[in-house]
């Protein structure tokens, strides 16, 4: 067994520089790193430059439970990794347990024979574990984890290998705290536009909850045609926002009950380049004014702006969907409540009319109507 001391404490100083190749490596898995803010991927990506940077057979990523202080499998590589992704260790628990109480790296040379050492992790995946090298994951001296290399090739884990390991290890902290704190700012931004919405709804009573059902059909129906990440979360916050432009348009007009005039179906109109001009300078939500802009065209060609087929957006083909089934599904001042059965045929009616048959053929077959009812609980 060799431990090694925190290295704040003393350095850790190789016994020769890192070769070139392996510092060329670093700069580009932490360059790969840093090129996105999910969580998730950053952590897939972090073990898989581990075992590129120190050449080992397997690695992962242990996370700190903040409620139970204890560690939990988050993503390894292998082929049994999935086996040991239900596995928590107690606090202080395992070789990886004692790295995160003590804030310290060590190298296990023979880890069966290590009376810490975790066995019920090799027995539920089959792999064995003859050295290690364990790495605490800190960041402005607080805990996120511990970072687990296994079996070096060709020989043990040297102090080097520590080094490269640490610096890694660092910049996996750095990676995860950024990626933490947008995610942090996206939900701040959602929970705004979630305000935003509402507050513009309060002013037409049959309209109330009328974007948050809208959102929900819109995130599901984009789902089911494989959207991106990047994609989905737009989605949700345009179809949230996809009225914004409504708070320009006279009470007068949006609590008639009766039929509007030619006049004042042109004045509703203008929400769509309204809500272009509200979010034009507002820099997080630039990307979602297509589905503002163009919710209202139609496939044939004659909605608002007159786009047809693929010209229009395809987060607005969805919205469009998603926005006349809640429609036809609410009461409105002006018309009736059709119900799920009518507005269903509503929609194979309109099918290569109004609508994208492809976006009506997903919005079946997603759970944003099958499962219409509990998704609105």
């Amino acid at each position: 067994m060799n431990t090694l001391p925190e290295s704040k404490a003393t350095p850790l100083k190789p016994s020769s520089p890192p070769a070139l190749s392996q510092l060329e490596t670093m700069i580009k898995l932490s360059a790969l790193m840093n090129s996105t803010l999910e969580e998730g991927v950053i952590r897939e990506r972090a073990i898989r430059a581990a075992s590129t940077l120190v050449n080992c057979e397997a690695c992962s990523l242990l996370l700190k439970n903040n409620n139970t202080g204890g560690l939990y499998f988050d993503v390894a590589t292998g082929d049994n990794k999935k086996k040991i992704k239900n596995i928590e260790l107690k606090k202080g628990e395992g070789i990886a347990g004692w790295v995160a109480l003590n804030k310290t790296a060590i190298i296990i040379k023979d880890a069966q024979n290590d009376p810490r050492f975790y066995k019920t992790a090799d027995k539920k995946s089959g792999f064995t574990t003859e050295n290690m090298l364990c790495i605490p994951v800190t960041h402005r001296e607080q805990l996120i984890g511990v970072l687990q290399a296994i079996n070096k090739v060709g020989a043990g884990f040297t102090r080097d290998d520590a080094r490269l390991l640490y610096a890694l290890a660092n910049q996996i902290a750095v990676a995860l705290e950024n990626a933490r704190l947008y995610g942090d700012l996206k939900e701040s931004l959602y929970s705004v536009v979630q305000v935003l919405a509402s507050t513009i709804e309060k002013r037409d009573p049959f309209s109330a909850g009328h974007s948050k059902r809208v959102s929900k059909y819109a995130v599901e129906i984009g789902k089911y045609l494989n959207l991106s990440k990047e994609d989905l979360a737009n989605l949700k916050l345009g179809s949230v926002l996809h009225d914004v432009g409504m708070i320009a348009i006279p009470d007068n007009i949006l609590q008639k009950k009766s039929r509007l005039l030619d006049s004042e179906r042109e004045q509703v109109m203008k929400h769509v380049s309204i809500g272009e001009d509200i979010l034009k300078d507002v820099k997080p939500l630039k990307s979602i004014i297509p589905i503002v802009k163009y919710h209202h065209e139609r496939h044939d060609g004659k909605g608002y702006y007159g786009l047809a087929g693929d010209e229009i957006p395809l987060a607005a083909r969805i919205v469009a969907v998603a926005d006349a089934f809640d429609s036809m599904t609410s009461e409105r001042p002006y018309s009736r409540c059709k119900g799920y059965d009518a507005a269903r045929m509503e929609l194979i009616k309109e099918s290569g009319k109004q609508f994208d048959p492809h976006v009506v053929d997903a919005f079946f077959k997603s759970k944003a109507f099958r499962y219409s009812d509990q998704l609105l609980k």
